[in-house]
């Protein structure tokens, strides 16, 4: 008895010296998350209870930051808050449906042409914010040598150039158009990734049961059974929706955009926190945007995630 009781501590003992090792390898990823993840957001959560300026010591100031927000800034109540819904409608659920149906169609054709359409959907998400801003703004310079205005005045639609970077009746949907073209991320690459190795044999049974046309297959058997690709694209989308204000500075040159036009939440806290030198404020802008994706990922998840 003493003999197989031994044994079974030093199995024991290896198993425990075996999960020291993990946790070793795992070390310089934690302290890298520790330190520009954890860490900040904590230091964001602590600030935007203060007024700081950068320069002179924080000064406690209670929830001041959030009622403001709430009551006195006319500009993101007014700009910035109906801009974020319309871009995250749009682009967030817009793309994102948009991200698996075309998925769902590049997985219906054969192997070579699905490559290379998948590469041509999924170049421009890789593409820099200089490069993006440089190819649209050649499309949409606001004088007859720019493409759209060029195209345009030919066509008879228009007699004069627009001026699409700085009318503010335009530059919303400019900025919605360039998102949506460069969204086909990495969780496009997954869900084309779950459609393509779902099992056959589950469609086989879809065909026996009933399901008659590729419309069904998809709703009954396709998304239910790529459930985690679904989620993993749904949270992508979600940060990099809330998380993206750079198209419509790099478009424009300057951050606030004209008339707040195309004004989202990350340029306000830019804007609060990197010109105008209220750190305070613009951390209390920030923790209200990490709520609000926390909210967000966790309808995702509750959305996608398989229920045993």
């Amino acid at each position: 008895m003493s003999t197989t009781v031994a044994k079974k501590k030093n199995k024991i003992g290896k198993r425990e010296q075996g999960n020291n090792k993990a946790y070793a390898f795992l070390a310089p990823y934690l302290i890298l998350f520790a330190t520009f993840i954890i860490a900040p957001m904590v230091m964001a959560i602590a600030l935007s209870f203060t007024n700081f300026d950068t320069i002179s010591m924080p000064t406690f100031a209670g929830f001041m930051n959030y009622i403001n927000l709430i009551t006195q800034d006319e500009i993101f109540m007014q700009y910035v808050l109906p801009n974020t819904v319309v871009y995250v409608i749009i682009v967030g659920i817009g793309g994102y449906a948009l991200s698996f149906f075309l998925a769902w169609i590049l997985a219906q054709m054969s192997k070579v042409p699905r490559t290379i359409l998948a590469l041509i959907f999924y170049s421009p998400s890789m593409t820099s914010g200089v490069a993006m801003a440089v190819l649209w703004k050649i499309i949409f310079t606001g004088d007859q040598t720019g493409y759209l205005n060029s195209i345009l005045m030919k066509l008879g639609i228009i007699t004069e150039p627009i001026v699409w970077l700085v009318d503010t009746r335009y530059l919303l949907p400019i900025v919605i158009i360039v998102a949506l073209w460069s969204s086909m991320g990495v969780g496009f690459l997954s869900m084309l990734a779950g459609i393509l190795n779902a099992d056959e044999e589950i469609y086989e049974a879809g065909a026996i049961d009933g399901i008659k046309n590729r419309f069904q297959e998809m709703i009954y058997i396709t998304i239910p059974s790529m459930k985690p690709q679904m989620l993993f694209g749904a949270v992508m989308a979600i940060v990099q929706t809330f998380g993206n204000g750079a198209i419509g500075v790099m478009l424009t040159g300057v951050n606030p955009t004209p008339g707040y036009s195309a004004q989202l939440i990350v340029n306000h806290i830019e804007d609060y926190g990197f010109i105008r030198y209220e750190m305070g404020y613009a951390a209390a802008v920030s923790v209200v945007l990490l709520l609000i994706i926390l909210l967000f990922s966790t309808m995702a998840k509750k959305l996608f995630t398989e229920k045993d």
